[in-house]
């Protein structure tokens, strides 16, 4: 007596196969999302990174060298804030005196909801410059 067996896929076979192949594409693309989550964040915190430095320089633009004393922004902290809104969105920054001495604190803080978990990310930066306190 013969048995007649079949070779080949059957139709369960080949529906598992594609149940397989379709979550490795959905961790794929999971992975694909993640990574261009991140390379948005870390677009935002080198814009941050150039904001605070725009600022810093304009510190040591307004800063007296023959007086040697430390800068008062007045209005300019505005202009400057209202610049970088335009990269940055949802941004509020503020350059702030920190103690007697010409320290200055930068303080970078925005809120993207494509970030992720909370979608708020801050960026302080802090400089010196060499005068004092009038």
């Amino acid at each position: 007596m013969t048995f007649n067996r079949q070779s080949g896929f059957t139709l369960i076979e080949a529906l598992v196969a594609l149940v397989v192949l379709s979550i490795g594409l959905l961790g794929v693309a999971a992975m694909q999302l993640k990574a261009l989550q991140s390379a948005h964040a870390g677009y935002q915190r080198a814009a941050a990174s150039l904001a605070a430095q725009d600022a810093v320089e304009m510190l040591w633009s307004k800063f007296d060298s023959g007086e040697m004393e430390c800068p008062d922004l007045g209005n300019d902290e505005a202009v400057w804030e209202a610049r970088w809104k335009a990269i940055i969105p949802g941004l509020e920054g503020s350059v702030s005196p920190n103690g007697d001495e010409c320290v200055f604190d930068v303080v970078l803080k925005w809120s993207d909801g494509r970030l992720g978990d909370s979608g708020d990310a801050e960026f302080t930066y802090t400089t010196r410059l060499p005068g004092s306190r009038p």
